[in-house]
């Protein structure tokens, strides 16, 4: 602003001018040397009165200036207006109330002293001037007392009357101002010249608004490191319990049991026939190997194959090792290889547990078993299965070429994996009881037949000598040291090719295929007969027919079905009985 005016719109004043109370005396300087008493406040303000702007003061040497504007000087502040006001002042409405202006109480309230904001600790006051005015462009420093003392105080305005003391037709609420602009809000007309515009209500940055955004901001800054610290929090948490610790790495685990298995799982099966189940090492002076055993009494009688035990001869040694790893040596007691039984025997040894014996006649296709033994001299492996077969006729042996080592046998076919070592040992069903002795597979590289004894690996087919046959044969070796065969006193053609096993024309030695007074010839079987069945079961070959008869005990009647000249028969005999090797 150039000449002290306003340039912005003008701000509208609620009371006119009007000349000053009559008869209010001024007081005067006081002398030099006087105590000057304290200044009250807005002493030395030139705008408080009694100071040097202050136009109702008679010592006043400033001319005229501009009224204040409302919220700066409020009415009753100790103004005086009896001076023509200068030229370009806001005009003013008229009052209809006739208030006195500047500084006169009204009949309803006192006149509050005029108040400066009090700067802030440390903030360096500026020198207080005159503002100037059009008629003297130069500021004129304010009036001071003897030797530059301070200028003579304006008393203190009137004491303030109780409300009840004021008049009653005088409590009137006035007009509100009308808004004043924000340039004129910052305007202090009695500011000493050059100072910058004053602002009034609440410091720079300390708004109600910015408190509330600081507010709002210090809550979105707390709420986000909350939301940090519990996302830390909680992947420090997982990683803790994943981990079981900071520093160390410990992996979860069930806790150790002692629950037992149901004994007709494979776990219970295994539990119940491993203590029975035994591994025999047996070394002669051409060849050794490894099979399997089971025990059948208290006595030390252990069950196994003819082949496992035949490379140790009339005086090779056999050593038998228990599930709990005690061995012991071991005798043969007797063997037979027409069956591929052997049995053996140890002494000394106590806290033996024999394997119960099943019937291998209840088996049924599908049944589940399960075969212990020591495949590859891996001692006490079980391996599960099922029965995939009945009366399977099987050969095996024969590797003296004579005949004499072949075994025939009416085997249990099953899917249990049997391999080279698992030869002797039990197969035993849901009740860990005994229903054959496994003996053979059916070898994948030769695919000649059930192979004994070879390194080749299971397939799935393997074979076990039924029990029942096998409990007659270690019954009939512990008992005499030999075992019986069952015969029906015939030679038969081995070479015939057609279905059915072919009675031979000549026997052994030349002698009649029918053996005289023998089963077959009190029959009434002639030479060229072909039997083409046993106990109502089809036969059709002759090393079938051997593994039916076999399967029976000597003594027992069977019903043949043959053919003669193209005529069916059905015949009864009684099996004979030969002594085995």
């Amino acid at each position: 602003m150039d000449d002290g005016k306003p340039t912005g719109p003008q701000a509208k004043w609620w009371s006119r001018p009007t000349t000053g109370r009559p008869g209010r005396a001024e007081p005067e300087s006081r002398a030099p040397g006087e105590d000057t008493p304290p200044a009250p406040p807005g002493a030395g303000d030139p705008a408080a009165p009694g100071s040097a702007a202050d136009p109702s003061h008679p010592t006043a040497s400033a001319p005229d200036h501009p009224a204040a504007p409302a919220d700066a000087a409020p009415p009753g502040a100790g103004q005086a207006s009896h001076r023509p006001r200068p030229s370009g002042a806001p005009l003013h409405e008229p009052d209809a109330y006739s208030t006195p202006p500047y500084g006169d109480p009204g009949p309803w309230a006192p006149a509050p002293p005029v108040q400066r904001p009090t700067p802030a600790h440390g903030t360096p006051v500026p020198p207080q001037a005159a503002a100037p005015s059009p008629q003297h462009p130069s500021p004129v420093p304010p009036p001071t007392g003897v030797q530059g003392g301070p200028a003579p105080v304006q008393p203190h305005p009137a004491p303030v009357q109780p409300q009840s003391q004021q008049h009653p037709t005088a409590v009137q609420q006035q007009p509100a101002p009308a808004p004043v602009p924000a340039q004129w809000g910052q305007y202090d007309p009695w500011a000493a010249p050059g100072q910058p515009l004053t602002q009034l209500g609440p410091p720079a940055g300390t708004e109600p608004g910015r408190r509330k955004n600081r507010r709002g901001g210090a809550f979105a800054g707390v709420l986000l490191l909350t939301l940090v610290a519990s996302g830390i929090g909680g992947g420090v948490g997982a990683y803790i319990e994943r981990n079981g610790g900071l520093t160390t790495v410990e992996l979860p685990q069930a806790s150790r049991t002692t629950t037992d298995r149901a004994p007709e799982s494979v776990a219970g099966i295994a539990a119940s026939a491993l203590p029975s189940v035994v591994t025999l090492h047996v070394s002669g002076t051409a060849e050794s190997g490894t099979g399997t055993g089971f025990v059948l009494d208290n006595r030390g009688h252990i069950l196994t194959n003819n082949h496992v035990v035949a490379p140790a001869g009339t005086t090779g040694d056999i050593t038998v090792t228990f599930s709990s790893g005690e061995t012991a040596t071991a005798e043969l007691v007797g063997k037979d290889s027409g069956y591929d039984l052997a049995v053996v025997r140890v002494r000394g040894v106590s806290g033996l547990k024999p394997l119960p014996l099943g019937n291998s006649d209840n088996v049924q296709v599908g049944d589940p078993v399960v075969a212990i033994g020591a495949p590859f001299d891996l001692s006490n492996t079980v391996t599960s299965g099922i029965i995939s077969a009945k009366q399977r006729p099987i050969t095996a042996g024969g590797e003296k070429g004579d005949g004499s080592d072949i075994s025939y046998v009416d085997a249990l076919q099953t899917d249990a994996p049997i391999n080279p070592g698992n030869s002797g040992g039990p197969l035993v069903d849901t009740q860990a009881h005994v229903i054959g002795i496994n003996s053979a597979i059916r070898a994948a590289d030769s695919g000649k037949g059930p192979e004994r004894g070879g390194q080749s690996g299971s397939i799935g087919l393997g074979f076990a000598i039924p029990i029942n046959q096998g409990k007659r044969v270690a019954e009939e070796l512990i008992n005499t040291g030999r075992a019986t065969h069952p015969v029906i006193g015939v030679t038969l053609d081995m070479k015939f090719s057609g279905d059915g096993a072919k009675v031979g024309t000549k026997g052994a030695d030349d002698g009649p295929a029918v053996t005289k007074d023998g089963p077959a010839a009190k029959a009434g079987i002639r030479s060229g007969d072909v039997i083409t069945a046993v106990q109502g079961q089809r036969v059709h070959s002759g090393e079938e027919l051997i593994v039916k008869i076999r399967a029976h005990r000597p003594g027992d009647r069977l019903e043949l079905r043959l053919t003669r000249g193209g005529e069916e028969l059905t015949i009864t005999l009684t099996l004979g009985s030969s002594s085995g090797t």
